[in-house]
């Protein structure tokens, strides 16, 4: 997708010693989407655990961000997912929302999933909104491939203030990936499910399945392991029974 970027406002710095104005409330989403395909895999806090920074990068869902906070509605946007590194996120959490006149910068990442009640905003509105606001990269996931949205998995960069999609691979018969430069991981589509790849470390950021799945397999080797130990001891303390019979010589009749 290519988006022209529009005119916008011009940064203003962070006046610290002010008091902020809060955004306006927003009604969370009506439909599963997000729980289905970012809270309830644990996304949010793999990502949060992966950056390590918790006090200058945030990793929320459904956070209002716009120029700045006016207490109104418009102008602003609302992605599923954001992320946004080297800011201060006391204050983003004070607001309720992400003020880019605050920190001085946009969000660097927003991802929308999506639903049939969204689908048409997150895939021509929106882009024009992000490209506005100087995001670097904005996706999009359809858990169902082409079902709201045009495809599954879809990626744009902002390139001199116009988006250019980034390319999509494929790597199996339900199996897609894109390369995030800004977050330098890999955003997954695999048989319907979102996953984040981290090719440094050539493994999967863990979802709560894998977390769960993978402390019962160490569980499992642990019980294992002592058995094991146990069986050993007992077939040692044997031997040395046997070696202490043996020694002591045929018993008198």
């Amino acid at each position: 997708m290519t988006t022209a970027k529009r005119s916008a406002p011009s940064l203003a710095p962070a006046d610290q010693g002010r008091n902020r104005i809060r955004f306006p409330e927003f009604r969370p989403r009506v439909d599963m989407q997000n729980i289905l395909y970012l809270h309830d895999p644990g996304h949010i806090p793999a990502l949060r655990t992966h950056f390590d920074n918790p006090d200058t990068t945030v990793v929320l869902g459904e956070v209002p961000v716009g120029w700045e906070a006016t207490g109104e509605r418009r102008g602003l946007r609302i992605p599923d997912l954001l992320i946004a590194f080297n800011i201060e996120r006391a204050a983003v959490i004070e607001v309720m929302g992400y003020s880019i006149s605050e920190h001085g910068k946009p969000p660097d990442f927003v991802l929308e999933v999506a639903s049939p009640t969204t689908a048409r905003r997150d895939e021509i509105e929106k882009p024009g909104d992000y490209a506005d606001f100087g995001v670097p990269e904005y996706w999009r996931f359809d858990h169902e491939w082409g079902q709201s949205y045009a495809v599954g998995l879809a990626g744009d960069s902002l390139v001199n203030g116009i988006y250019q999609p980034i390319p999509i691979h494929q790597a199996g018969a339900a199996m897609y990936w894109g390369r995030s430069e800004i977050l330098n991981l890999d955003l997954c589509w695999e048989h319907g499910e979102l996953r984040f790849y981290d090719p440094a470390a050539q493994r999967y950021l863990d979802t709560y399945d894998t977390t769960h799945y993978a402390r019962i397999a160490a569980e499992d080797a642990r019980d294992a392991e002592q058995a094991a130990r146990i069986a050993a001891e007992a077939q040692v303390a044997e031997l040395q029974a046997e070696i202490s019979r043996l020694r002591a010589g045929p018993s008198p009749h």
